[in-house]
């Protein structure tokens, strides 16, 4: 019986080693592993194809998000909508500025933020919404855009599983006021290591963002602001430029997959497919259905082990949403109080997805899915 693993990144690499390994020795021989031409072509590639001005590369997706929330002077007294589906780093990054996360529900058809709950969120200090395009499903943008320009509310796009996806003709990352960025290995655009960018059009922010990720320094031992330590390496910048062609082939490779996966799985009851908003173009980081369940009978975690006894090797993304975090219990949320996302966390399960999953592992999947829910 064959494993087939959540995401398998050494077909990804066997398909550019002759030209990963060049450019990383090219790096490595050349002493210069900090700084330099390797980090400024990155920046300019990145922000040529997201269709933005301005790139500011740095450490990881999580300080992406802070250093957007330092440039933009949100801090103390300031409130930012978010989502409580989402990695921890979206709301982690909004205490750290010591301004107050504001959690509101999502859409359950498709896992993003629900733009009426959105608006009745908005008080006088809320200064920032921080859209979250999971699993590569955009966020309607159009309608995010209309709702803060009226409410002359800023927008920081956590970009981190959806490098590549579209809303109408234009790149995730390009509509908000920044995009932010991860290139953590398992990431659509992924390095070897750590890494993430922020993407605007805004050149005195991107400035202001340049001078906090070197310690507030805009030159040698002079300090303007307390900063933080924020580089990403040259080693991961080539490996980065390397890949950055390829990104929209893998991407169809991820759509194709999908779109095989709906197929077989169509007509299971039990299951909730992913959909896709129309108008956008989703880059599917993840394919994450609905074990459709209650809390009285949560067939997840039975199934999720049944289908490891089959060699399939399905993960679980997010069982406890922020609003119910431990460290976030001084907010006030409780229990029943965001329905969609609390259902969601107890129903989702994402099926193994890359770029160059064979029809046949598909097919394995999917088969073993079925008997497994028939055995539970």
């Amino acid at each position: 019986m064959k494993q087939i693993p959540p995401v398998d990144l050494t077909r990804q690499y066997q398909l550019i080693k002759e030209e990963a390994d060049s450019a990383v020795l090219e790096i490595l021989n050349s002493g210069r592993y900090i700084g330099g031409e390797a980090i400024s072509s990155f920046e300019r590639e990145f922000s040529n194809y997201i269709g933005v001005q301005e790139c500011v590369s740095c450490n990881s997706g999580t300080d992406a998000l802070f250093l957007a929330l330092l440039a933009l002077n949100i801090g103390s007294g300031d409130e930012v909508i978010t989502t409580p589906f989402s990695f921890f780093a979206t709301a982690e990054v909004i205490t750290r500025v010591g301004a107050k996360p504001v959690f509101v529900d999502i859409d359950p058809a498709t896992f993003n933020l629900d733009l009426a709950q959105i608006e009745q969120a908005i008080t006088a200090q809320t200064k920032a919404i921080i859209p979250v395009h999971l699993f590569g499903q955009p966020m309607d943008m159009t309608g995010l855009m209309a709702l803060a320009k009226t409410n002359q509310l800023l927008v920081i796009e956590d970009c981190a599983q959806a490098t590549g996806a579209a809303w109408g003709e234009e790149k995730i990352g390009s509509m908000g006021d920044v995009g932010c960025f991860s290139f953590f290995p398992t990431k659509n655009l992924g390095a070897c290591g750590d890494g993430g960018a922020i993407t605007t059009n805004n050149l005195a922010i991107a400035q202001q963002m340049r001078i906090l990720k070197e310690h507030g320094s805009p030159e040698r031992y002079r300090h303007d602001f307390v900063g933080i330590n924020s580089r990403i390496d040259a080693v991961q910048a080539v490996i980065l430029s390397v890949k950055l062609p390829y990104l929209d082939h893998w991407n169809q490779q991820r759509h194709q997959a999908a779109q095989y996966y709906q197929e077989l799985l169509q007509h299971v009851n039990s299951l909730k497919l992913p959909q896709a908003l129309p108008g956008g173009i989703s880059v599917w980081n993840q394919y994450t259905v609905c074990v459709l369940s209650s809390p009285q009978n949560n067939k997840r975690e039975l199934l999720q082990q049944k289908l490891k006894e089959k060699g399939i090797i399905a993960m679980i993304y997010y069982p406890i949403p922020l609003h119910l975090q431990p460290v976030y219990q001084d907010l006030g949320y409780h229990k029943g109080q965001l329905p969609a996302v609390e259902q969601a966390a107890l129903e989702v399960l994402s099926l193994p997805m890359f770029p160059g999953i064979t029809p046949a592992e598909q097919e394995q999947v999917a088969y073993a899915l079925k008997d497994c829910l028939l055995e539970i």
